[in-house]
C-alpha cells in the first residue's frame, strides 16, 4: 500500500509555476515603469495565470494527503473486535501508518466506509490515478427498528487536511473533467465474538472478511 502517486509531481508544479509567475509580475512592473502599458498587461495576466495553476497545483496536492493509491486488492487496515455488553463492542483500527484507534460501537454488526476518487484520463498524465480513503466506522442493527431507535455509534475515519478534494468535486462542476468523486463504497459484517477482521479495497470497492491465519 503506498501514498496516492503525483503528489511530488503536483508539489514540483507548484513551486515552478509560483517561481514563473513571480517573474512575470516582476516583468510586468518592469514594463509599467517603462511607459509599456501592452507589455505590462500581457506579463501580468501570464503571471497571474502562472500563480493561478501553481495554487491549483498545490491544492490539488495537499488535498491528496490522506488518500493512498489504488491499483489493484489490498489491505486498508485491521480491526480487532471485542464484545464488551449485548450489542456493544469496541473496534481497535489499525491503519497503515497512522496509531491504532479504538471505538466503542453499539449494533449487531460492524460497518466501515471509504471515499473513492477517480482521476480523469486528463489528470492520469500527471501521475494521478484512482485513490481512497477511510471514510467512517459505525455498529449496524439487524433490525430495522432498531436501527431508527437506539443508540447509533458513527466515528470519522479520514486525517485532517488542509484541501478536501472529495468535498470540493461535489460542490464545484468545473472539476468534473479531471475528477469524479461521485463514488463512495461501504462494506459490514456481524459481531459474534471477539475477531480480528480485515477490510478489503478494490477498484470495485470495499470488503470485510476474517483476517488470515499468521498475518501480522
Amino acid at each position: 500500500m503506498t501514498p496516492a502517486s503525483g503528489t511530488p509531481l503536483l508539489v514540483g508544479l507548484a513551486i515552478l509555476f509560483g517561481v514563473l509567475g513571480a517573474i512575470f509580475l516582476v516583468a510586468g512592473t518592469v514594463a509599467l515603469r517603462r511607459a509599456r502599458p501592452l507589455g505590462f498587461g500581457v506579463q501580468t495576466l501570464t503571471g497571474l495565470l502562472f500563480l493561478s495553476l501553481g495554487a491549483l497545483a498545490g491544492a490539488i496536492g495537499l488535498g491528496m494527503r490522506g488518500y493512498r493509491a489504488l491499483t489493484h486488492e489490498e489491505l486498508a487496515a485491521r480491526i480487532d473486535v471485542r464484545p464488551v455488553g449485548p450489542q456493544r463492542f469496541t473496534a481497535t483500527v489499525h491503519v497503515p501508518d497512522r496509531p491504532a484507534a479504538i471505538y466503542e460501537l453499539t449494533g449487531d454488526e460492524i460497518y466501515i466506509d471509504a471515499h473513492i476518487l477517480k482521476w480523469k484520463p486528463l489528470a492520469n498524465v500527471l501521475g494521478l490515478h484512482t485513490a481512497y480513503e477511510l471514510h467512517r466506522i459505525s455498529g449496524r442493527y439487524d433490525d430495522i427498528d432498531q436501527e431508527r431507535t437506539s443508540d447509533r455509534t458513527v466515528h470519522s475515519l479520514v486525517t485532517e487536511k488542509p484541501v478536501d478534494l472529495f468535498r470540493l468535486r461535489r460542490r464545484y462542476a468545473f472539476l468534473a473533467p479531471m475528477l469524479d468523486a461521485e463514488y463512495g463504497s461501504g462494506t459490514f459484517v456481524p459481531v459474534r465474538g471477539p475477531s480480528e477482521l480485515e477490510v478489503l479495497v478494490s477498484t470495485t470497492g470495499l470488503l470485510i472478511r476474517e483476517a488470515r491465519s499468521g498475518a501480522k
